[in-house]
């Protein structure tokens, strides 16, 4: 019976009774030493051949390798959390493009955008007040696929508004995202989703979602 075989059964040379749990967690030491008691233990007669030792001790590297690998990619995530923290705390009172229809009214002036799936022929944006009513609508005719912007003259206007975006390809309906400026607040780091911002309106978002920094 192979080293490997001793593991996976659980089964010790001289009949010791070993835990296939401490076969997983004891780790090359554990791997090597029975290894070691089978070549001492084996039969004269019988021996195990080169290729067949060769093999086992690829498989003991493996082992090591691996856990090796496990200890650097770990020490490399941490450098990498650490990196991004410093790098977050730049982002702070910064506006950033996250998907969203919220529209902010500034000195009469109002900024937005979308991103649209496909080609489309004809666009059109609706403006909505805080109660959903359409209060203006803006034609912008036909636009090529990926990320758009719009501004709307919000002269009057006193307080925050929404949108909404059509598109068609003649008489196919085209996919619309909104997109919406945001302000950084704070920012914070997660262990497991790793940079977050914390948003004025959007809350708190993964850094990954966000698609532009304005």
């Amino acid at each position: 019976m192979s080293t490997i075989d001793s593991l996976a059964s659980a089964t010790a040379v001289n009949g010791t009774t070993a835990s296939a749990g401490v076969a997983a967690a004891g780790g090359a030491d554990r791997f090597l030493k029975l290894l070691v008691t089978q070549l001492q233990n084996q039969d004269p007669l019988n021996p195990m051949e080169n290729a067949e030792i060769t093999s086992q001790m690829a498989q003991i590297n493996t082992v090591t390798g691996v856990e090796k690998l496990n200890a650097s990619m770990q020490a490399l995530m941490a450098q990498v959390v650490q990196m991004q923290a410093l790098q977050g705390a730049g982002l702070v009172g910064r506006d950033v493009t996250v998907e969203g229809n919220r529209m902010s009214v500034t000195d009469g002036r109002a900024e937005a955008g979308f991103a649209l799936d496909g080609p489309a022929d004809a666009v059109r944006v609706e403006v909505l007040n805080g109660a959903g009513h359409v209060v203006d609508t803006l034609d912008l005719g036909a636009l090529g696929s990926g990320r758009h912007g719009f501004e709307w003259d919000a002269a009057g206007a006193v307080a925050n508004h929404s949108f909404r975006v059509s598109a068609t390809l003649g008489s196919a309906e085209v996919g619309a995202t909104p997109l919406m400026l945001d302000r950084v607040q704070s920012v914070s780091v997660d262990g497991t989703a790793g940079l977050m911002l914390d948003l004025e309106h959007s809350g708190r978002v993964a850094y990954g979602d966000v698609l532009a920094l304005n």
